[in-house]
């Protein structure tokens, strides 16, 4: 995430170089196990102390479930077992004591769209058929959970709908309707939809986008939707952040293509290619870019991970929306061969680089980093891959559509939580991002 010593750059070679074959599966593979080593070099779960499910300080608790995301991907696409036992431990010890996703060490700051990136791998899981858990419930039902808590939080009272960006009122950000928490909704809602062939879910995507549409943040127009970051509830809704990331547009895309390939309405495989083309916009000569931050050398730590999520949308929806399949391949191809050659930097030879339209590695590293390009180079794989599965089609995870009701979490009080002075510090470094950036007219997301 931050600049090696120059030292480190000396010591580094194009002969450490992955050799990437597109054409191969074991190629792709072979590189995916290399990044994925790269990406377990920051976990904390297996060090003495650590915690189990989570990656070392500076990085947040969604963008650890969003990796465990991508390291399921690998374990699916590659047939890789290497960490099967690792991930599942994580996933498991991270669910929270109501089985929804909202562990007690979390809530200081935890986000509806932290929950949703947890709730997206889980349903992952699912649909991998993903080592079941021994005792409590089971992929479907977690996604379930968090599905049902996040939807009681859809707000009429302020703007007509919508999620908050927080969960609860004493986070900065509470008065901040992004769009990456509803599409989080949309998407589990599309993908449960698929998954148990139960129309509510469709419903509930289908309001969650029309929200979107008619706020503002999504816009429509001659075949192409652009997606925009949110706005704050103060006035209405309409004073909105005209910010594009990558993972916004390609968590809507996701969604909309599982609810194309379920539904098989025309009406959704137009959303889908709409919300394709204006994507477009995040690849340069080819190559993906985060467009709002890259070229300013100024990416958080979070939008490092943004093209990850990207990558992995857009491989999806090659795979569920043959239609697309010769508007997005070219792109993520492009994009996986110059993530690939960007592997080159560190002591190990494969630490990945931002910016992958630098020739080699360009200095930069970080679990965002070596996430992205994991996602982006395997996300070849997803279209010749086996289709997700489904309750009809070999899926075995169990259910249980009232998940997560039965809890009372969102009624916590500062009482329920042992806050530390990390969990103090961490509100505080949130208060204070969220403070500067709205006087510089923009808000960056996810915690």
């Amino acid at each position: 995430m931050i600049l090696l010593p120059i030292l480190t750059a000396f010591l580094v070679t194009r002969s450490g170089a992955i050799d990437l074959d597109l054409s191969s599966r074991d190629s792709i593979c072979d590189a995916a196990a290399l990044i994925q080593d790269g990406v377990l070099d920051y976990y904390e779960g297996t060090r003495y102390g650590g915690a189990v499910g989570m990656f070392v300080y500076p990085y947040y608790w969604w963008q650890a479930g969003h990796a465990f995301g991508a390291l399921i991907d690998t374990w699916y696409l590659c047939g890789n077992d290497t960490y099967e036992q690792l991930i599942h431990d994580a996933l498991m010890h991270q669910t929270g004591e109501g089985n929804d996703y909202m562990p007690k060490n979390q809530t200081m700051t935890e986000g509806n769209d932290d929950q949703g990136f947890w709730g997206l791998t889980v349903m992952a899981a699912a649909e991998r058929n993903f080592t079941a858990p021994q005792d409590g419930p089971d992929w479907l039902a977690l996604t379930q959970a968090v599905y049902n808590t996040m939807w009681e939080r859809w707000d009429m009272e302020h703007c007509g709908g919508g999620l908050r960006w927080q969960i609860f009122t004493w986070n900065s950000g509470y008065n901040y309707k992004n769009t990456i928490s509803t599409a989080c909704l949309f998407n589990l809602a599309g993908r449960l939809a698929r998954f148990t062939r139960n129309d509510t879910y469709v419903e509930t995507a289908q309001i969650a986008y029309d929200w979107l549409v008619d706020i503002g943040f999504i816009v429509d127009s001659n075949g192409m939707a652009r997606v925009y970051d949110g706005a704050d509830i103060a006035e209405n809704c309409t004073d909105i952040v005209h910010i594009e990331w990558t993972y916004n547009i390609g968590i809507m895309i996701g969604g909309a293509a599982y609810l194309y390939n379920f539904t098989e309405e025309q009406y959704w495989l137009d959303v889908t290619a709409h919300l394709v083309e204006g994507a477009k916009v995040f690849f340069r000569d080819g190559i993906m870019y985060e467009r709002a931050c890259q070229d300013g050398d100024n990416c958080n730590n979070d939008q490092r991970f943004f093209k990850g999520v990207f990558a992995r949308c857009l491989g999806l929806t090659a795979l569920l929306v043959p239609d697309l399949y010769d508007d997005i391949m070219p792109l993520l191809d492009t994009s996986a061969s110059a993530a690939a050659q960007s592997c080159v930097g560190g002591i190990d030879g494969h630490t990945c680089g931002l910016n992958w339209e630098y020739d080699g590695w360009d200095g930069y590293y970080g679990l965002g980093e070596q996430v992205s390009a994991l996602e982006t180079i395997q996300s070849h794989l997803t279209p010749i891959s086996p289709a997700p599965l489904t309750q009809e089609n070999e899926g075995v995870a169990v259910g249980d559509v009232n998940a997560g009701l039965n809890t009372t979490r969102n009624e916590l009080t500062y009482s329920d939580m042992n806050i530390d002075s990390g969990d103090v510090a961490g509100a505080a470094i949130v208060t204070a991002v969220v403070l500067l950036l709205a006087v510089g007219g923009a808000i960056w997301m996810v915690l």
